[in-house]
């Protein structure tokens, strides 16, 4: 096993274990507490039921019927004050204590009962509870989405970006009232789970055996350097993206398995640098971004092997058709060809670097997988 398969290996078997999630403390949902005191005084109610019939049906030795039995129990524990009793209850011993000792019983148990549905109404939110599953399923059908860690000030900006760009994702985090907001304002394509990202079982919620690729965008280093071992612990495959504040946190997000790592603030002080010297170059990368009617974007789109495009011509492969402006190629072996020449021939496992609309983008790889048929 490789140096970095048995860090994953490690650190994912010892939080699995139980181990600290490193000062991510996570924060407890409020309507959990509602929703477990509502199944509990679901059972004892049931039990109170269940339990009263059964003993009218002993004592009354076969003369009432199990029908008769919780009938009379479900008009004595609702108070309904019906004036019928079982036939002979009177002549029976030990019947009316009985049906005293079921009456207190019975009425605190179903005054608990309503207190807790009316407490899941008014603070755990039914119609939020519902929603959630429908969103869980959703998310549970997603294959290869992004699964965004953390919606702070990077993460929102990122959301933004694979809505632009027609991406699925899931988000994680904690914030549910953040989260919630969020889905209101930006409709039925952001679908979150709440929780800690750091906890197998909520990126397993997330659907991260399933997903294309994860991108830890937590507040701090140490928290993404955990998610960052737990992703790629549950997902071998997924690329994973991580954000870093010091600089000295990237060997340590990449030994610990991210395939690549951006700084913010090594972004942020280069765009200020070039709003000074190339203002217009920055202006045009803006307007392209927040054209809204054109969606341009600087993406790529891959040769797979055995496509009938590999070893033709730039010009012969027919990608310039699809609309779409190849501005370099990506060679197998990690060279860059720049503003490339029509007579350039593109080996499987090329990558195209294009300016493209969304539609052009899509027409073009439909094109190349139709080719690798």
């Amino acid at each position: 096993m490789c140096p970095r398969s048995r860090l994953v290996a490690c650190l994912s078997i010892d939080f699995r274990r139980g181990a600290p999630s490193h000062g991510v403390v996570r924060l407890p949902d409020p309507r959990q507490g509602v929703y477990q005191r509502l199944l509990s005084a679901l059972f004892f109610l049931t039990l109170v039921f269940v339990g009263g019939a059964t003993i009218l049906h002993q004592i009354g030795a076969g003369r009432w019927s199990w029908f008769d039995c919780f009938y009379m129990t479900v008009i004595t524990l609702s108070t309904v004050g019906f004036g019928e009793t079982l036939p002979g209850f009177a002549d029976v011993p030990g019947a009316r204590p009985i049906l005293l000792v079921l009456i207190i019983l019975g009425s605190g148990t179903l005054l608990y009962f309503i207190s807790n549905f009316t407490a899941l109404l008014v603070e755990g939110d039914l119609g939020g509870l519902l929603l959630r599953r429908r969103m869980q399923k959703r998310i549970d059908r997603l294959r290869d989405h992004i699964l965004v860690c953390g919606i702070g000030t990077t993460g929102i900006h990122i959301v933004e970006e694979l809505l632009a760009v027609d991406r699925p994702f899931v988000v994680v985090d904690v914030d549910v009232e953040r989260l919630e907001k969020l889905a209101r304002e930006m409709g039925p394509r952001f679908l979150y789970v709440e929780g800690d990202a750091t906890d197998d079982e909520v990126l397993e919620l997330a659907g991260v055996g399933r997903c294309q690729g994860i991108i830890a965008a937590l507040h701090a280093d140490k928290d993404n350097l955990f998610v960052t071992i737990t992703a790629r612990a549950l997902n071998a495959d997924a690329r994973i993206v991580a954000k870093s504040v010091e600089c000295s946190a990237e060997g340590k997000l990449r030994r610990a398995g991210a395939d690549a790592v951006v700084s913010p603030y090594f972004i942020g002080g280069m765009r200020l640098v070039s709003e000074m010297i190339r203002p217009a170059a920055v202006e045009f990368l803006d307007r392209m971004l927040r054209d809204h009617d054109h969606n341009l974007r600087v993406d790529e789109a891959g040769i797979p092997e055995g496509s009938a495009l590999a070893g033709k011509t730039l010009a012969g492969s027919g990608v310039r058709e699809t609309g779409a402006l190849v501005i370099a190629v990506r060679l197998p072996d990690g060279r860059y060809v720049y503003k490339p020449s029509g007579d350039l021939a593109l080996p499987a496992g090329s990558f195209l670097i294009v300016i493209a609309q969304s539609a052009d983008l899509e027409t073009l790889r439909r094109h190349l997988a139709s080719a690798s048929k």
